[in-house]
């Protein structure tokens, strides 16, 4: 089977998916697009199912404007070109504190069987993580300063690829617009810009 059937035919059940009693669903998903590289979120936001896309609101613009910035692409470039996955799929909910609730680990598990999938089907060259929990995944850390702008050598899922990190671009976080946070983003990029992989 060719990789976009055996791609759109994930994507479909993806969007399906009932497997967390907790979550809010639909599942989000950016779509069966056939990439060398995967961003990978950490879960959608309360915009997203509505919206029916990763990163379709506060954030979105401003990991949108990064790339704007670092390869003079839009948006759409972005959507069209690059594989879009994330930790969770669906949106957490609220936590007591107000902020969105962080998935716990049995769903992030659970929801680890569509990274698996997608990772297989499509063998990328390279992985953004976006966010702490994202690189998590990917990469074992204590703090930001230590990955970001950094590119590692990552074996999972029995497939090996390149992982360039991103810190989340949630308005909240103020890390990628003070220093260090914001020459590590810049140095980030370059590398992602550069990398033999990223669509020319």
């Amino acid at each position: 089977m060719k990789k976009q059937q055996r791609l759109d035919e994930l994507v479909a059940s993806l969007r399906a998916c009932t497997l967390c009693p907790k979550m809010h669903r639909p599942a989000v998903s950016g779509g069966a697009v056939v990439s060398r590289v995967m961003s990978v979120g950490q879960a959608p936001g309360v915009k997203e199912p509505v919206l029916g896309r990763p990163f379709a609101w506060t954030a979105g613009k401003t990991l949108f404007r990064w790339f704007a910035d670092a390869c003079g692409w839009s948006e759409d470039d972005f959507r069209t070109r690059i594989y879009m996955a994330a930790v969770a799929r669906c949106f957490p909910g609220k936590a007591s504190t107000g902020g969105d609730r962080v998935p716990d680990p049995g769903e992030v598990e659970t929801c680890g069987r569509w990274l698996a999938k997608e990772i297989e089907i499509l063998e990328p060259a390279l992985v953004l993580p976006i966010g702490k929990l994202a690189i998590a995944q990917f990469v074992e850390f204590e703090k930001l300063t230590e990955v970001i702008g950094g590119q590692f050598r990552v074996t999972k899922f029995g497939h090996t690829f390149d992982v360039i990190p991103l810190p989340h671009p949630s308005g909240a976080s103020t890390w990628h617009r003070m220093e260090p946070g914001k020459t590590l983003l810049v140095r980030a990029l370059t590398r992602i810009a550069a990398h033999e992989a990223w669509p020319k």
